[in-house]
């Protein structure tokens, strides 16, 4: 039978390597996520992306409550602690209301078109004035 206390070890002997990995497998797999959600891809894509990106998130809050346990408490910790919670409601979202997180993705789209093409195109005459 596995012996949980030396996981737990393993996972705090191993911590800089474990974090290298998790923080961007968590940042990517959940931003693929929506990227396939927001590209309306299909819905099993979607799910096994979620899924992948779900474990990372899941890993990653099990590895901070073994520091936890042992009573670390210090910013770190906290904010590992959020990016995985972050990412597992992110990657929940996707999977029990796609279309809300479609509508509010392209809302930001729209935003962010807004506030970015003005800017290029001044940016654009303030270089052609001068040439």
């Amino acid at each position: 039978m596995l012996e949980l206390t030396s996981l737990f070890e393993f996972s705090r002997t191993h911590c800089v390597a474990i974090c290298a990995f998790l923080v961007p497998a968590n940042l990517l797999a959940t931003a693929q996520t929506l990227f396939f959600v927001g590209f309306d891809r299909p819905m099993l894509q979607v799910r096994l992306m979620t899924m992948i990106a779900s474990f990372y998130a899941l890993v990653m809050v099990l590895h901070v409550g073994t520091w936890l346990m042992i009573g670390v408490v210090m910013v770190p910790t906290f904010v590992l602690l959020w990016l995985g919670t972050t990412c597992l409601a992110i990657n929940g979202w996707a999977i029990a209301h796609p279309n809300s997180l479609t509508t509010l993705l392209r809302r930001i789209a729209v935003l962010v078109n807004q506030m970015v093409v003005p800017n290029l195109r001044l940016m654009g005459d303030r270089y052609s004035s001068h040439s």
